[in-house]
């Protein structure tokens, strides 16, 4: 795949969730400059599921997706018939993101700093006000949050469970049933759902109210040092109906599967560090938001951020910064991890988002709550070399709050 750079700034693209090689996984310093070119190879070894990519310039991530560079991508194996799922026109993506739109039509991009962007509406696939045409059966619905910062609390307006078979890295071994989900920016779900199940004619998909912890009240307004009006119009966590479903016809429903796709954890004795997990902080210092105790460095490594290729290992990611504390979804580039454990952690809501948290199977992004820390498991077993790790608020990624970490032969 060829990528020519017709913008006017530099510009990478980043394969959100691939597994793939330092040279084709869009570090920034591998930006291009206006009028080049860059050229990627890499084979597509990894679980099907849901992913997508996007720009990541060093400084240029958030208002460069916002402006619309992103965009899902699938990865099929011809197992999914077998397995019972929907599939064609009953297999469909919805894309959430929030913007600002002008009354000419312009997008306005005026992020806040401290807890980022945040729109006046929600978009579905581009489309405000989303209305999508479905039968009476059976589908499944791909949702990835494409927001700069925006969190969501998803539940169907008839309170009916979502059922999710997927996370970010594929299918679960068994689908969970929730009364709600929490999706973060970069998070995505896959969601069996039967509309043959609703009694009237059409049903919501909703985002329902929950506190995030920090607002954007605390800063100051429009043209002020910190970005846009505070609080914004549509604060994170705002309730508001998402995407309309219409229900006519009828179309297949199948049966539930029982099980969808085996997953393997790796042992406690293939961890390499289990007694003594590798910590990265989460923190502010001089108004700054921070990973590890610093800023982003274009190549730097600390000490701790160096690991070897072909072991297993336990990283703790602890969000411990203070009074201005807020959740911030961490995304690690290169192979996907798991979930081991929850710990500590507070906010008016702490216990409704957490119960509302998929935090099974393979994920690459996952959400760490005011004070809490979460410990991960990850395997660093094909490629070596320079990657990313970072808070998947674009505009806190942007502002610096990334970091490097090196897998060595």
């Amino acid at each position: 795949m060829k990528l020519d750079n017709e913008l006017t700034e530099p510009t990478i693209i980043h394969w959100h969730g691939l597994d793939i090689s330092e040279d084709n996984d869009g570090h920034p310093r591998f930006a291009i400059e206006p009028g080049g070119s860059y050229v990627y190879t890499f084979e597509v070894d990894q679980r099907p599921g849901t992913y997508w990519y996007h720009p990541h310039p060093h400084q240029r991530t958030g208002p460069q997706v916002y402006m619309g560079l992103a965009g899902m991508f699938i990865v099929e194996d011809p197992e999914d018939a077998a397995r019972g799922l929907p599939t064609g026109e009953h297999d469909l993506p919805l894309v959430l993101q929030d913007r600002i739109v002008a009354r000419d039509g312009r997008l306005i991009y005026e992020p806040n700093a401290m807890t980022g962007f945040l729109g006046d509406r929600i978009l579905i696939n581009g489309n405000t006000r989303a209305t999508i045409g479905v039968e009476r059966g059976s589908y499944r619905l791909r949702m990835l949050n494409g927001s700069n910062a925006r969190i969501y609390r998803l539940a169907w307006s008839d309170d009916a469970p979502i059922t999710v078979i997927a996370t970010d890295g594929g299918l679960l071994s068994v689908a969970i049933d929730k009364p709600y989900v929490m999706l973060a920016p970069g998070e995505r779900i896959d969601v069996w759902v039967d509309f043959g199940r609703v009694a009237t004619d059409e049903v919501w998909l909703e985002t329902r109210a929950f506190d995030p912890g920090m607002s954007g009240g605390m800063m100051m307004g429009r043209g002020g040092m910190m970005g846009r009006q505070s609080p914004p119009e549509l604060p994170n966590g705002a309730e508001l109906r998402l995407c309309r479903f219409v229900i006519s016809g009828t179309g297949p429903r199948l049966k539930r599967p029982a099980a969808l796709d085996p997953l393997r954890r790796a042992s406690d004795d293939e961890v390499v560090n289990l007694h003594q997990p590798r910590r990265f902080d989460i923190s502010m210092r001089m108004m700054s938001w921070q990973l590890n105790g610093g800023p982003f460095e274009m190549t730097s490594v600390a000490p701790n951020e160096h690991v070897k290729l072909g072991t297993t290992e336990e990283w703790e990611l602890a969000n411990v910064s203070g009074m201005m504390s807020m959740a911030h979804p961490i995304h690690v580039h290169g192979s996907q991890f798991q979930v081991v454990a929850r710990s500590g952690g507070g906010g008016p809501d702490a216990d409704l988002i957490r119960n509302g948290l998929i935090d099974d199977g393979w994920k690459d992004t996952v959400l760490v709550l005011p004070g809490e820390t979460v410990r991960i498991r990850k395997t660093f077993a094909k490629h070596p070399g320079l990657f990313l790790y970072h808070c998947h608020n674009l505009e806190h990624e942007d502002a610096g709050m990334m970091r490097n970490f090196r897998v060595e032969p």
